[in-house]
């Protein structure tokens, strides 16, 4: 014998029969969180971000990448 039983309710009136706890501000909670650590990582990879970290270094030693950016590109310096 098969007996099937189709019950229509909405997943909160499902946990609350059940017993289970309402995780609902929880969960809000933690994906308040993610969202701003997704944001700050995007905010540390854009172009203004990512230029000034390479520029941070010694100044000296910038005038030496445009030499290798400018030999990659096959224009060079000439001197």
């Amino acid at each position: 014998m098969k007996i099937t039983v189709n019950i229509d309710c909405t997943p909160q009136e499902a946990r609350e029969f059940l017993g289970l706890p309402n995780i609902q501000p929880m969960q809000e909670k933690a994906m308040k969180q993610i969202e701003e650590r997704l944001l700050a990582g995007v905010a540390s990879m854009s172009p203004d971000a990512i230029m000034r970290n390479w520029m941070s270094f010694n100044p000296e030693q910038i005038g030496d990448m445009f030499k290798i950016f400018g030999g990659l590109a096959g224009g060079g310096t000439k001197k």
